[in-house]
């Protein structure tokens, strides 16, 4: 899935391709990756895009926001019509052959007819939605409205009361909770706790004041650093004009890195679980309560 950098990387190369352009033509080759009535969308002209959490958002002139998942292995492609390079269109999400084959494909769930070419909702498995909302009612929508504020809006004391209502939990599984802190998915959880220099399976309610705003400021941090350099690297998810970021190779401190030394100490970088997931740990940087 992928994380809200990601999502905001996409956001940013999408506008540039659709904002301004008028939808001419839907076509849902699958019912449960669309919601709501196509009709409202038609002949209506893209007036911005957005983003909430992991969810893209598209605003058209009537009032009405289609709201897009990509879940697990969804893709947004757009061809342009009248493309003379490969700079005219792109391709952001899940990475397949899609990217540069003939659309639509077996994968296509909808499509997008504009004036100016054709935007793929591409997904696998069927795990990714485009939902109509009106404009007005999206924070109403069950979705977004059980989102926390993401880091940057969110103050040190307000994610305190947030982390507390955990506090048997660990701190790792607390922080991938959306209703926590909205954005945050494996790896920069990961690299927010080596950051905060907190054992990923501490007690939430047993991090000190000190300890919940340098969590905070990791999060707004590496998540920022990924942004600005268009994204992580895993092989699942790429930028919007079909390349990879490469947060992980140039920023990232524990993620992905097991068995090879702390940047901050030397100590080999583990992988255990915690709540269910891979976690990458320096063990000496991060020591675990006894």
């Amino acid at each position: 899935m992928p994380e809200l950098p990601e999502v905001e990387t996409i956001k940013r190369g999408l506008t540039g391709f659709i904002k301004g352009a008028r939808i001419k033509r839907v076509t849902v080759l699958c019912e449960k990756s669309f919601i709501g009535p196509k009709e409202v969308v038609l002949d209506q002209k893209i007036k911005d895009i957005r983003r909430r959490g992991k969810a893209l958002l598209i605003d058209l002139e009537n009032g009405i926001t289609m709201m897009i998942h990509l879940r697990m292995t969804g893709q947004l492609i757009y061809r342009n019509a009248d493309a003379k390079s490969d700079d005219d269109n792109f391709a952001g999400g899940h990475p397949t052959d899609s990217f540069f084959t003939e659309l639509p494909n077996k994968q296509t769930r909808v499509i997008f007819e504009l004036d100016g070419g054709t935007l793929y909702f591409n997904d696998q498995r069927k795990f990714g939605f485009v939902k109509l909302i009106e404009t007005g009612e999206v924070e109403n929508d069950k979705f977004i409205k059980t989102l926390a504020k993401e880091p940057w809006d969110l103050t040190v004391e307000e994610f305190k009361e947030n982390l507390m209502h955990h506090k048997s939990a660990p701190i790792k599984a607390t922080i991938l909770d959306q209703k926590v802190i909205a954005g945050v998915g494996n790896i920069y959880a990961d690299e927010s706790l080596f950051y905060a220099k907190v054992h990923p399976n501490r007690l939430t309610g047993s991090l000190t004041d000190a300890e919940i705003e340098k969590l905070l400021e990791g999060a707004r941090k590496t998540m920022q650093a990924s942004i600005d350099s268009g994204g992580s690297t895993m092989k699942t998810y790429v930028k919007a004009d079909g390349t990879k970021g490469d947060y992980l190779r140039l920023f990232a401190k524990v993620f992905r890195r097991e068995g090879e030394p702390c940047t901050e100490c030397g100590t080999e970088i583990i992988k255990i679980r915690v709540a269910g997931r891979g976690t990458h740990v320096c063990p000496k940087c991060q020591k675990e309560l006894k």
